[in-house]
């Protein structure tokens, strides 16, 4: 059984200057083609449900406890992680289901109630031996509130850590979510200097519009868990629509969502090795 924390798989990424790959679980298949992934590639993976995610399944149990079981049987280091959560109870819950990480997004809130309230989720997640992630900045494209114009300023980025005591910062710098094309264009710059400012790793989110060679940059600059979900939706997805275009009397939905499982699996894999900084992880 492999299930570890996701501290220990960010810090161990920040300490080597690379990036570790936080890819969302949809449903069960989602979880079982990204934990083949990270067998594939032979490197470590964060499987992410998201406060979207869980309501969709009417709750956060039932996908987590199954995404928890794939977890633990993979050959692979592989950690579980609670995402964008905007409810404080939900963050309670992951981590009374076994998560070992959380993160809390209050991005859209007032800065001075996005501190309170984060500070008072992580105490209750450090006490649980639970690493947290925060946001500052509203990473734009959540719910269609396009913002590509925010960006997480390092001196507040550095007061929020410390009054927070978060271990973990998603900033926004250019990226957004949902984009289905990678055209997104980030500030290198002020990744370098957020990486200065703090004492803890940065999260990408939005990573799915943002190409090969540009992920490869913002991890050098500082980047560390690099988040992924709409781009292997498209995989997962066209691979479907494949499947069901060449037999239209198909009705068993293993024969659909098996290669689905596999193109999603595919690519997952690759863009982990992308993260990692190994030359075959990039797109030719």
């Amino acid at each position: 059984m492999t299930l570890v924390s996701a501290r220990e798989l960010v810090t161990d990424a920040a300490a080597r200057g690379t990036g570790i790959g936080a890819f969302n679980v949809i449903h069960l298949e989602t979880a079982e083609g990204l934990v083949r992934a990270s067998e594939t590639a032979h490197l470590p993976v964060i499987l992410q449900i998201s406060q979207n995610c869980a309501d969709y399944h009417g709750g956060l149990e039932p996908i987590a406890l199954a995404t928890l079981a794939v977890a633990s049987r993979a050959a692979t280091p592989v950690a579980v992680h609670l995402d964008h959560a905007e409810r404080p109870e939900l963050v309670d819950e992951a981590i009374a289901l076994g998560f070992g990480s959380v993160m809390f997004d209050g991005g859209a809130l007032p800065y001075d109630d996005n501190v309170a309230i984060t500070a008072a989720v992580a105490e209750r997640a450090h006490a649980a031996g639970v690493y947290i992630e925060g946001e500052l900045g509203e990473v734009g494209g959540k719910d269609g509130a396009h913002a590509p114009g925010v960006r997480t300023d390092p001196d507040e980025a550095r007061a929020f850590v410390a009054a927070t005591g978060v271990d973990a910062l998603a900033v926004a710098v250019g990226s957004s979510h949902a984009m289905t094309d990678r055209t997104a264009s980030l500030d290198l710059e002020l990744i370098g200097r957020l990486r200065e400012a703090l004492p803890v790793p940065l999260v990408l989110h939005g990573s799915s519009g943002v190409a090969d060679a540009v992920i490869a940059d913002a991890v050098r600059a500082g980047m560390t868990k690099i988040n992924v979900s709409t781009h292997l939706n498209g995989f997962f997805t066209r691979a479907i629509r494949s499947t069901l275009d060449a037999d239209a009397r198909l009705v068993d939905s293993r024969k659909y969502l098996s290669p689905a499982r596999e193109a999603l699996a595919g690519e997952a894999a690759r863009m982990l090795r992308l993260f990692a900084l190994e030359p075959a992880g990039v797109a030719g």
